[in-house]
């Protein structure tokens, strides 16, 4: 009789524990099927349960919701913004839309995202605060999926995509912008799309030109080894068609999609031109800005513009929106509108208790608190409130702007020693750029720290990478993959228990009011 195999393989000097029991898990194709899609439905799954649970509480119209739902309901009963009377946010908790003239109502975000809000109330009635937030928090469920997907794309790797993953899903500021209709917490979800349509753009393109390098034998005319003087213009990109509807459908949300819209078009034509460069193309930059530059321009930019405009379908059929009747052309009219949206952010600098300049973000030195409960009930001998902080988890923040630096040194490194720069790290510092880089710009303008939600993304990716290099590769040393990998570990766990601690600060759970204030870590989280 044969003596049963050990669930492990035996330690010996190369592996180390956890490395045995992935190795083990990944040996036979069930495992490694099993393992493809289960750690990504566990995470959105993890995410869908802390952003959809208690939803509908507070039962009360939040920060910026008053605009959002309003221009949501407006949106769905008129088909463009209009005007509310006195006193709408207290009726519309019961379901009463009286105080919605047909007046058109002057707003400055595109459209959809509103549009998208509108979903869930029409699904389940105007009053319904469950209604307006289900779609913000589905779709930022979704995003850790995605986020999942994109770590994946990258490193090739299924445990840099949970870490990924799991970071976003348990993290304070992806909680709350899930678990509000605000416009921001879906901008992410569609950029964070965007991202990973480009990178399979990227995955496949790059890998076709780079190949060229190998085709350049067995012209007559110029001998074997004659250079490559032009690469071909690819057309065929349908990923980058869906990056470009993507991050359209962004801009239809907010504005400041373009930024992304620009940066990674941008991106797309500078990996291009490397990738020619490679190849052995001759004339590899004026070949990819002035040949394959258009072409990509117009399969990105093209259906771009074409889903922007789509989304504006409500206020050009319609004839009572606001400037509506500025032009017989309506295309004309929507100009003349977006020049007055245009004003009204460059010139917005009003004071506001929770504003916070850009240069402060990474600090974390002014959270948005969205919440606090009005009559907080007394709780034992203690007194009891309830708050909805936009904190995010205080060690994924700090690590990520951590992280974000070392891979910012790594490819100043890389292009001092001209070593290869791949995307695994320059990736999330493009997603940076596009992200917070153009907020450094505009000092003067009211602006708040929750806007970094649509920068967690791109931190918690350049996290996971810097954590898989502090683990060590696996032909370091095994008393280095040891120490490192338990190091991983113990912060990742910490980083759980972190979360849970500040969980009932990020969904209004009624807590004593010392419980809350030991929250509050810096002065200017209160």
């Amino acid at each position: 009789m044969t003596s049963p195999a050990p669930l492990l393989p035996p330690l010996d000097a190369r592996t180390t524990l956890w490395e045995r029991m992935r190795d083990r898990a990944m040996s036979s194709p069930a495992g490694a099927r099993l393992a493809s899609w289960l750690a990504p439905a566990l995470l959105t799954l993890l995410a869908a349960v802390l952003r959809l649970v208690n939803l509908a509480h507070p039962h009360d119209i939040m920060f910026d919701e008053t605009y959002y739902v309003k221009d949501a309901w407006s949106l769905w009963s008129l088909g463009y913004e209009g005007k509310w009377g006195e006193g709408a946010d207290a009726q519309l908790l019961d379901g009463d839309d009286s105080a919605l003239s047909t007046d058109a109502s002057f707003v400055v975000h595109p459209p959809l995202g509103k549009w998208l809000i509108a979903l869930g109330m029409a699904a389940m009635g105007p009053g319904s605060s469950f209604g307006w937030r289900v779609t913000t928090a589905i779709l930022g469920s979704l995003t850790v999926l995605v986020v999942y997907l994109i770590a994946r794309e990258l490193t090739r790797s299924r445990t840099v995509a949970t870490i990924a993953g799991g970071l976003l899903a348990i993290d304070g500021l992806g909680i709350v912008m899930s678990r509000i209709a605000l416009l921001d917490g879906i901008l992410t979800f569609l950029i964070t799309l965007g991202v990973l349509f480009a990178v399979l753009d990227h995955r496949r393109t790059i890998p076709r030109l780079e190949a060229l390098g190998d085709e350049r034998r067995g012209d007559p005319g110029e001998g074997d080894d004659a250079p490559r003087m032009i690469g071909p213009v690819l057309w065929a990109r349908p990923w980058l068609i869906a990056a470009g509807i993507a991050l359209g459908t962004a801009s239809a949300v907010k504005w400041s999609g373009l930024y992304a819209l620009a940066v990674f078009g941008l991106y797309a034509v500078v990996t291009d031109a490397l990738a020619r460069r490679r190849a052995g193309i001759v004339l590899w930059p004026t070949d990819a800005v002035l040949r394959q530059g258009p072409a990509s321009f117009l399969l990105m930019v093209g259906p771009a513009l074409a889903t922007y405009l789509v989304s504006w379908t409500g206020w050009l059929v319609t004839a009572g929106g606001y400037d509506r009747q500025s032009d017989p052309n309506p295309l004309v009219a929507l100009w003349k509108y977006h020049e007055s949206v245009l004003g009204f952010h460059v010139g917005l600098a009003s004071p506001h208790p929770y504003a916070s300049p850009a240069w402060q973000w990474p600090l974390l030195l002014r959270p948005t608190a969205i919440w606090v409960g009005d009559d907080p009930a007394p709780c034992g001998t203690d007194h009891c409130i309830a708050v909805i902080s936009s904190v995010p988890n205080p060690l994924i923040w700090y690590a990520g702007v951590a992280a974000a630096l070392y891979l910012l040194y790594r490819f100043v490194r890389g292009l001092v020693e001209r070593s290869p720069v791949g995307p695994v790290l320059t990736l999330p510092l493009v997603g940076l750029l596009a992200t917070y880089v153009p907020w450094l710009l505009v000092g003067n303008r009211t602006i708040f720290q929750f806007y970094t939600i649509v920068m967690v993304p791109f931190l918690v990716l350049a996290l996971a990478i810097a954590l898989r290099e502090f683990a060590g590769p696996r032909t370091a040393p095994l008393h280095r993959r040891q120490a490192g990998q338990r190091t991983v570990a113990v912060y990742l766990g910490v980083t759980v228990l972190v979360s849970a601690f500040f969980y009932p600060v990020w969904t209004g759970m009624s807590v004593p009011y010392p419980f809350w204030l030991i929250h509050n870590w810096l002065p200017g989280w209160i």
